[in-house]
C-alpha cells in the first residue's frame, strides 16, 4: 500500500458537501447568500449525491419491491387477457364468416390456432426455450437451492409473455396460472438484481429465494385473484422449508397483485366493481344435506383416481417426445410438427358442427367453467320444453343435444377433454396443466352432482321447503379436487372460495380435497415431481430413518479443501494476502496453521478495517508523534565503546495492554465474547507529516509485520460446521432451514474445507447423472416414516472403530499441543 501526506483514511467520514454559492455564519451553520437564485439552491439540494443516495438506499427495502412485485405481473396478466380474447374472437369471428359452407367452417376453425401454436413453438424456441412448459418442476428446483440456466432470465420473461399468449389464443386446452407461477418468479429475480445494481443492496441467495417464492404467490394470485390461496399454493408447491418472516411479504405481494388484477378491469369498464372471477349463487339458507358428505367423498375418490392417471399420461407423452425413437427425434427436430399436429386432431374434435356438438366444443375454458358452476340442475331444466326458448348466451345450452341426454354429453366431455389437455400440456409451448385439471374436475364433479340430484332423496325439513342437492357445488368440488390430486396439494380448496365466493361448502369441499390427495399419492407422485424425474433435473430430496443405502455423495466429495483461513497470532501482512487472493465474505478463524482448530470466522469487511485502520494516516501521526518519546526510551549504550546507538522497535509490546493482549496468552472469552467496533482515527492537528514517500513505504512494512489485535473485532464463534462424511442431503437441508450460504468441514474440530451452494449444486447434478432424481415416495405428506424405530442393522446405526480412531487421533493431537 502507498501513500503520500496529503492522503485520508479510509475509514475517516467524507468532508460535507459545499456549493461556490454557500457560506457559514459565525456559529458554523452554512447559509444561503441572499443573491442566489431560489431555484438554483433548489435544484443543487435535489440533484445532491445525498438525495440520491437516499432515494438508491430505499429502492432495495422490501415493502418497495414488494409492491412492484405485485403490480407488475398483475398488469402483464390483465394486458395478456386482451391478447388471448383477440385469438379466440378471430377464429370464432372467422367461423361465423363461413355459415354457409361446412368445409370452409372447418378451415376457419383449425386454421387460426394452428398458425398461433406454431409461431408460439418457434418464438419459444428462438427467444427463450427455458420458457416451454409450465416452469413449475425448475422453480422448485431453484428454490432448494439448485440454479438452472437462463430460467429467470429477461429473455424467458418475453418469450413467456409472448408464447403464452399466442397458445391460449388458439382456444387449446392449456393453463395461464402454472406459467404465471414462473413470470412471477422472474419478475421476483429481475427486481432482485436491479436492486442490488442500482440500490447498492448485498446479494443474498437466501433473500432471493424467498423473493422467489412470493413471486410464486404472485404468479397464481394475478391470475385467480386469490392471494391466501396463491400463497398456500406457493409454500405448497415451491418449497419445502417456509420460513414465517416470509408469510407476511408473499401474502402483502400477493393481496397487491389479486386487488390490482380486479381493479383494472373494473377501471376499464368491464364491471361495476371487485368481484370474484366466477361469481356463484348457490343456495344460502340449507346448502346440502349432511347424507351428502358420502356424495362429496365418492367424488374425492373419482378425483383421486383420474388425477393420478392424468399424470401418467401426461408422463408417458413426455416420455414419448424425448425417447430415442426415430418417430420422436424427427418431431423434436423440427419443432413445429408435433404442436401443429396437436393442435390440428385436437380443433377437429372439438369442430361444433362435428364431434364437439357432443362436448360443448364452442365453448372456451372460462365459459365452460362458468356453465358448470351454474346452480340450476340441468337432468331437469335441460330437457323442459321451455328451456329451448332461453337466451342462447346462456353457456348450459352447449350440453343440450337431441339424441343424448346430459349425462352423456358431460361424460363424453370428461373423456375428451381429459386426453386432448394430458397430451396438449406436453407440446414445447408455454403452457401449465393447473387449469385443464381445474376444467376436467369441474366437468367429473357436475357429472357426479347431476346423479347425485337423480339418486338421493329429497328432504323435507321444518320449514316445509324442499331441498336438493346443487350440481354446481358438485362443480366447485370437484374442480378443487382434481386439480388438488394432480398436484398434491390441499390450497386448491381455499383457491376455490376465494375464486367463487362460496363458503358455505368448505367441509364438503375440503373432504373431496383431502381424499383425492390420499388416493392419488398412493398411486402417482405429483405432476410437477413427474416432470422433475422425467428431465433428470438435480433435485434434491430429503432422506429418512427408513434410508438403508450408504448415501453416494457425502461433503467430503465435493467441498473446496483450499481454504483460505487466518490464524490467531496472523500479521497484518497475513491478512493483507488472504484479502487479495479470495473475495470470500467471512473467512475462518483457526488456532494455528499446524492444529487448524476452527475457533470461529471474521467478517471481510472487519479485517479490512484493522488493516485500513493499522495503515491509516491517523495511525501515521500517532507514530510521528510518540516517535522522539520512543528514541529517548529505547536510547541504549553499546558494550564495546560506550557509543550511543538508537533503535526503533519493530515488533509490538508483549506488554499488556488496554484491550489488547500478551504475547500468545489470549483467552478464549476475551477473544471470542469481544464486541468492540472498528472506529477510525482522527487526525491530530498538532502534529504535521513530514514523511517522504520512502519513509510511508517503509513505515508500512513495519506495519505489516505487526501481529493483528483480533480483539477489537467482532468474532462469529458459532460458524456453522458439517462433519465430513455428512450426505448431500442432510447438508441442503440444513442450508434450507438456516439460509446459508457456505459452512465450514470440520473432522475432529480441525478445519478441512469449506461447502457453499455452488459445490451443493454440483454435487446433486452429478448424482442426477448417476441415480436420477428421487422424487417424494407415495404417501410422504401423510405418513413421515422419520417417527418410525430404526432398523438396528442399518450400517450406519453406529460405526464404533472409526469414532474410535477419531477420538484417538483427537487425544494425540491434544498430547502433541501439551507438549
Amino acid at each position: 500500500m502507498t501513500g503520500n501526506a496529503s492522503e485520508t483514511s479510509p475509514l475517516q467520514g467524507a468532508q460535507p458537501l459545499m456549493y461556490s454559492d454557500d457560506r457559514e455564519d459565525d456559529r458554523g451553520f452554512r447559509q444561503r447568500p441572499q443573491g442566489s437564485s431560489k431555484g438554483r439552491w433548489i435544484k443543487s439540494k435535489l440533484c445532491s449525491p445525498l438525495w440520491r443516495k437516499f432515494f438508491l438506499w430505499h429502492l432495495g427495502d422490501d415493502w418497495i419491491i414488494l409492491i412492484l412485485l405485485g403490480i407488475i405481473p398483475a398488469v402483464f396478466s390483465w394486458a395478456m387477457d386482451f391478447g388471448i380474447d383477440l385469438g379466440l374472437d378471430s377464429t370464432r369471428w372467422l367461423y361465423g364468416k363461413a355459415h354457409s359452407n361446412v368445409i370452409l367452417q372447418y378451415l376457419a376453425w383449425v386454421s387460426i390456432p394452428v398458425l398461433l401454436i406454431s409461431f408460439a413453438a418457434l418464438f419459444t424456441y428462438f427467444v427463450g426455450p427455458q420458457a416451454a412448459g409450465s416452469g413449475i418442476p425448475e422453480i422448485k428446483t431453484i428454490v432448494k437451492g439448485v440454479n438452472v440456466k437462463d430460467h429467470l432470465s429477461l429473455n424467458t420473461l418475453v418469450a413467456k409473455i409472448v408464447g403464452l399468449t399466442c397458445a391460449l389464443g388458439s382456444g387449446m386446452p392449456l393453463g395461464k396460472e402454472s406459467p404465471f407461477v414462473h413470470i412471477g418468479s422472474i419478475c421476483a429475480a429481475q427486481l432482485c438484481r436491479f436492486t442490488s445494481f442500482a440500490g447498492k443492496v448485498k446479494k443474498s441467495d437466501s433473500r432471493n429465494i424467498e423473493l422467489v417464492i412470493c413471486g410464486s404467490a404472485v404468479g397464481l394470485a394475478c391470475c385467480f385473484g386469490s392471494p391466501v390461496g396463491g400463497l398456500l399454493y406457493s409454500v405448497e408447491v415451491a418449497s419445502s422449508f417456509f420460513m414465517v418472516r416470509n408469510y407476511w411479504k408473499g401474502l402483502f405481494a400477493a393481496t397487491v397483485s389479486a386487488f390490482v388484477f380486479r381493479l383494472l378491469p373494473m377501471l376499464y369498464g368491464q364491471f361495476e366493481t371487485v368481484t370474484p372471477l366466477f361469481k356463484t349463487w348457490f343456495r344460502q339458507e340449507h346448502p346440502y344435506e349432511l347424507l351428502e358428505i358420502l356424495s362429496f367423498s365418492v367424488l374425492g375418490v373419482l378425483s383421486g383416481l383420474a388425477g393420478a392417471f392424468f399424470v401418467f399420461m401426461n408422463g408417458v407423452m413426455v416420455r414419448f417426445i424425448r425417447s430415442p425413437r426415430p418417430i420422436s427425434k424427427f418431431l423434436v427436430k423440427t419443432r413445429v410438427l408435433y404442436p401443429a399436429l396437436v393442435t390440428l386432431v385436437t380443433a377437429t374434435l372439438t369442430f361444433p358442427p362435428g364431434f364437439g356438438q357432443f362436448m360443448a366444443g364452442e365453448l372456451t375454458q372460462r365459459e365452460t367453467l362458468i356453465a358448470l358452476f351454474d346452480n340450476l340442475t340441468w337432468s331437469k331444466h335441460l330437457e323442459e320444453e321451455h328451456f329451448d326458448h332461453y337466451d342462447h348466451s346462456d353457456h348450459s345450452v352447449a350440453w343440450k343435444h337431441p339424441h343424448v341426454n346430459v349425462f352423456g354429453t358431460l361424460a363424453i366431455s370428461f373423456i375428451m377433454k381429459f386426453f386432448m389437455s394430458a397430451v396438449a400440456i406436453s407440446m414445447p409451448v408455454p403452457c401449465g396443466a393447473f387449469v385443464p385439471a381445474f376444467v376436467i374436475g369441474a366437468g367429473l364433479g357436475r357429472l357426479v352432482g347431476e346423479v347425485a340430484a337423480v339418486v338421493l332423496p329429497a328432504g323435507v325439513h321444518s320449514n316445509g321447503t324442499l331441498y336438493t342437492p346443487v350440481p354446481g357445488s358438485y362443480a366447485v368440488a370437484g374442480a378443487a379436487a382434481m386439480s388438488g390430486a394432480a398436484t398434491h396439494t390441499i390450497s386448491t380448496a381455499v383457491i376455490v372460495f376465494e375464486l367463487t365466493g362460496q363458503i358455505n361448502y368448505i367441509f364438503p369441499i375440503f373432504f373431496s380435497v383431502i381424499v383425492a390427495n390420499v388416493v392419488a399419492q398412493c398411486l402417482q407422485p405429483s405432476l410437477y415431481d413427474s416432470l422433475i424425474r422425467i428431465r433428470k433435473l438435480p433435485y434434491p430430496t430429503e432422506t429418512t430413518w427408513d434410508h438403508h443405502e450408504t448415501p453416494a455423495i457425502q461433503v467430503e466429495d465435493i467441498m473446496v479443501k483450499d481454504v483460505k483461513y487466518i490464524t490467531l497470532h496472523c500479521t497484518y501482512r497475513d491478512v493483507n494476502n488472504v484479502l487479495r487472493r479470495a473475495q470470500h465474505e467471512t473467512f475462518p478463524l483457526v488456532k494455528s496453521a499446524e492444529s487448524m482448530i476452527l475457533l470461529g470466522s471474521v467478517e471481510r469487511v472487519q479485517l479490512q478495517a484493522l488493516l485500513s485502520r493499522q495503515l491509516s494516516r491517523a495511525q501515521r501521526l500517532r507514530y510521528l508523534k510518540e516517535r522522539p518519546q520512543s528514541e529517548d526510551e529505547n536510547l541504549m549504550v553499546s558494550k564495546d565503546g560506550g557509543s550511543f546507538s538508537t533503535t526503533h522497535s519493530t515488533k509490538p509490546s508483549r506488554r499488556p495492554t488496554q484491550g489488547g493482549f500478551q504475547d500468545s496468552d489470549v483467552t478464549l472469552k476475551t477473544l471470542l465474547c469481544s464486541h468492540s467496533i472498528v472506529e477510525g482515527l482522527e487526525d491530530d492537528p498538532d502534529v504535521e507529516d513530514t514523511m517522504t514517500k520512502r519513509e510511508i513505504l517503509e513505515w508500512e512494512e513495519q506495519q505489516l509485520e505487526a501481529r493483528v489485535d483480533l480483539n477489537s473485532c467482532k468474532i462469529d464463534p458459532a460458524s456453522i460446521q458439517l462433519v465430513e462424511r455428512t450426505s448431500l442431503q442432510k447438508v441442503h437441508s440444513i442450508f434450507s432451514l438456516m439460509g446459508l450460504e457456505h459452512a465450514y468441514v470440520t473432522s475432529v474440530g480441525r478445519l478441512i474445507g469449506v461447502v457453499s451452494c455452488r459445490e451443493l449444486q454440483k454435487g446433486f447434478e452429478e448424482s442426477v447423472k448417476v441415480h436420477g432424481p428421487k422424487t417424494h415416495p407415495p404417501m410422504e405428506t401423510f405418513l413421515d416414516s422419520r417417527t418410525r424405530r430404526r432398523a438396528t442393522d442399518t450400517p450406519e446405526a453406529t460405526e464404533l472403530q472409526r469414532l474410535l480412531g477419531s477420538q484417538s487421533s483427537l487425544n494425540q493431537l491434544a498430547a502433541s499441543e501439551d507438549q
